[in-house]
């Protein structure tokens, strides 16, 4: 009698020309879509379902985002691995595969995750690297965002920084650290957490950047998280393809 066997794979993609992660009527230009299609071409079936430990935006790249789904197949877990990355396009890549216990789910099971928001700081252009960074002239005082970032730190409500505003689940989460480093022309954000809310990580880099530019205090940022406010009063959306998901823990 067949069984069937979950995989759980390690995914890697540059978001440019996707409509993010998430698997959509209208279009089959997702990588959730991509994946889902090709599977189940490999089994026969006319449905593979593969969840992903959250959803990116469109635009938005990962190194380390982890899937997992459920196949009866024969072939060892190397071949399925094989089998995808022959099929897959050259902007999405599957770098490992290990079977796991019927009951792991990428998503449900996700202890934190770490992001990585990347800022050309030069007037230069970037040209190489313009598909993975957001390109801003103006210096940054990144002592200013620093202290600014060090209240993001820790359990908050992170209600004003989301762009969902229909949802009824919890805007808590814990921020367990986040870095800012010089590398070269470059500004590197790095966050880690249990989750993140829809657009938060692209929305508290918008606010630090304010801070950066001189165009909010420090403190004030403490004063949003403190007065629950609303999402109105942080800052702006930087584009999706600065960020990237660059680990998944469990």
């Amino acid at each position: 009698m067949s069984k069937m066997r979950n995989f759980r794979i390690l995914v890697q993609y540059e978001g440019t020309r996707y409509q993010g992660w998430q698997r959509q009527d209208s279009t089959g230009n997702t990588i959730q879509g991509k994946l889902e299609m090709i599977l189940a071409k490999m089994t026969g079936l006319d449905f593979v379902q593969v969840d992903g430990s959250g959803r990116t935006d469109a635009g938005v790249h990962a190194r380390g985002q982890v899937a997992n789904f459920k196949i009866d197949t024969a072939l060892s877990a190397q071949e399925v691995m094989d089998y995808l990355n022959h099929y897959l396009p050259e902007d999405i890549g599957v770098t490992s595969i290990q079977e796991v216990p019927e009951r792991f789910h990428s998503r449900l099971n996700a202890k934190g995750k770490t992001y990585c928001y990347r800022i050309w700081n030069s007037s230069l252009p970037c040209v190489f690297e313009r598909r993975y960074v957001y390109e801003l002239p103006e210096q940054l005082d990144l002592d200013a965002m620093r202290a600014a970032a060090s209240c993001f730190v820790g359990k908050h409500d992170f209600k004003a920084f989301t762009s969902n505003k229909k949802s009824k689940k919890s805007t808590v989460r814990t921020i367990d650290a986040i870095q800012i480093e010089n590398v070269g022309k470059e500004i590197v954000i790095t966050y880690s957490g249990d989750g993140f809310l829809y657009h938060m990580v692209r929305i508290l880099t918008g606010t630090l950047i304010e801070v950066g530019l001189g165009q909010r205090s420090p403190a004030s940022v403490g004063a949003l998280l403190a007065q629950n406010a609303a999402r109105e009063l942080s800052g702006v959306l930087v584009p999706a393809k600065g960020l990237c998901l660059v680990e998944v823990r469990y």
